[in-house]
């Protein structure tokens, strides 16, 4: 059990080495900045990254789990599907009120209320879990309270993009951010690493269901006390003149614009629909890879294949150099533009679907999985991550943060209701070909994506934006 954690930990180090190494490497665009200022800036927004990627630890440490809650006659795959679906629609929805509250409050705020938000109700979760082991509750009554823990944890959780992109976008010029949408995508991955891997190796090395929402419960409050002191909104509440990003910005008299001013400019950009659109695909193809992918290898024994067996690594990897060829290609190759990344990648993401389709049953098939996960994570860096400032401006990038990303999560609940419902079950899927589902979802997703990418080849945002 020891030795297990110790790989963990041993990973882990290797994983912070090698993100240190790639973001040490990276391209780096000279605006004339002072060295105090990037000083200051890295250490605005690493604990705000970092948090952001605790909140995955607390948010895919149920799916990351449920083959073992499956077993232990806690909650089989057509009850986390509607479960999972529920929290998504939540999340989903969520954000089309607290994409607006960020631009009031500021992403420093709501930072904390994610951070802290999701620890307390993480805190519940093992409570409720800890009470089923014991028979003080029976199952029926577990599931019905997780829908209500889990439903709250994904409000809470939906803070967590939107202040990240708001705390960002004052902080880098557009030029910069096609290799901080890279970073983005290394932050999920880094999280999906928390969650996919580190929460299998507590179980297997302490046995406690309860402890796997504790520990992040209690990651998640350390960074919210880090958070306070640290985290500014702008360079001027750091310290620092504030200068223009060269983003799609408001007339600047000084007023932050109505909601409603706000709400009709994202509105009446085609280019916002679109990119709406296609996260709702990418959440699709997201969810459909990480939260499926260990039942699929449970189920059929291939538990013990390099890419299963290290679940959390192997996608954490691969979206660090999704994450990290999308913003290099972004910046370097196409001049900032965020279309052209998107759609070589979700020509990527077809081509894995594809090939998935005909690889099930065999060790292929993981690295196809893989392959998209690299793929999707760095079109939500490029989308959710970076275009959402890019077109939103440093006055609407909560909001425009929350429309892309709650459709984000409108495809992973869809996905969740229908694998829920159309994965086999028992005995069924113990046999590989009987997945045939999965892969099949993901095919027309992928060339919808595809279609709706090809238009934004040349979306840039306008820099003077007038609301009235």
């Amino acid at each position: 059990m020891q030795s297990g954690l110790g790989s963990s930990l041993l990973a882990l180090v290797t994983l912070l080495v090698v993100i240190a190494v790639v973001l040490w490497r990276l391209p780096k665009v000279d605006l004339g900045h002072s060295d105090a200022f990037k000083r200051r800036r890295a250490l605005n927004w690493l604990p705000l990254g970092l948090t952001y990627a605790f909140l995955y630890f607390g948010r895919y440490n149920l799916s990351a789990v449920q083959p073992e809650l499956e077993k232990l006659g806690l909650l089989t795959k057509l009850q986390f599907g509607d479960l999972d679906g529920i929290g998504a629609i939540v999340y989903g929805v969520a954000f089309l009120l607290n994409g607006p509250l960020t631009d009031r409050w500021g992403g420093r705020v709501t930072i904390l209320l994610a951070a802290g938000g999701s620890a307390l109700c993480n805190i519940a979760t093992g409570v409720l879990f800890s009470k089923a082991i014991n028979h003080s509750i029976d199952g029926d009554t577990l599931r019905a309270t997780l829908v209500f823990t889990n439903a709250a944890n994904m409000y809470c959780q939906s803070f967590g993009a939107v202040s990240i992109v708001k705390v960002n976008a004052p902080w880098f010029h557009t030029r910069e951010r096609g290799v901080l949408g890279g970073v983005f995508g290394i932050l999920i991955s880094l999280g999906l690493y928390f969650a996919y891997d580190w929460t299998p190796a507590l179980f297997r090395a302490i046995g406690s269901v309860p402890a796997l929402f504790y520990i992040p419960a209690a990651v998640l409050f350390a960074f919210f006390v880090i958070d306070i002191f640290v985290i500014r909104d702008s360079p001027a509440a750091a310290g620092f003149p504030d200068f223009d990003t060269g983003d799609a910005n408001y007339d600047d008299d000084g007023v932050q614009p109505s909601l409603l001013a706000i709400a009709k400019r994202m509105f009446a950009q085609r280019v916002i629909w679109t990119i709406v659109a296609i996260e709702f695909c990418s959440g699709f193809l997201r969810q459909a890879v990480m939260k499926w992918g260990r039942s699929y290898a449970k189920d059929v024994g291939a538990s013990h294949e390099f890419v299963f067996a290290n679940w959390g690594l192997a996608t954490c990897v691969a979206g660090i150099l999704g994450g990290v060829f999308a913003g290099f290609i972004s910046d370097s190759l196409f001049g900032s533009r965020r279309g052209p990344v998107v759609l070589v990648l979700y020509g990527g993401m077809l081509v894995g679907a594809t090939v998935a389709a005909f690889t099930l049953g065999t060790p292929f098939l993981g690295w196809a999985v893989v392959f998209m996960s690299l793929c999707v994570i760095g079109v939500h860096g490029m989308l959710s991550g970076t275009a959402s400032a890019d077109f939103g401006g440093r006055k609407g990038a909560g909001m425009a943060t929350g429309i892309i990303d709650g459709f984000v999560y409108l495809g992973g609940a869809t996905q969740a209701f229908v694998y829920g419902h159309s994965l086999p079950k028992g005995d069924a899927a113990k046999d590989p070909h009987n997945w045939h589902s999965w892969p099949l979802w993901m095919f027309p997703t992928a060339i919808l994506g595809l279609v709706l990418a090809r238009t934004l080849w040349n979306a840039r945002p306008s820099t003077k934006v007038a609301v009235h």
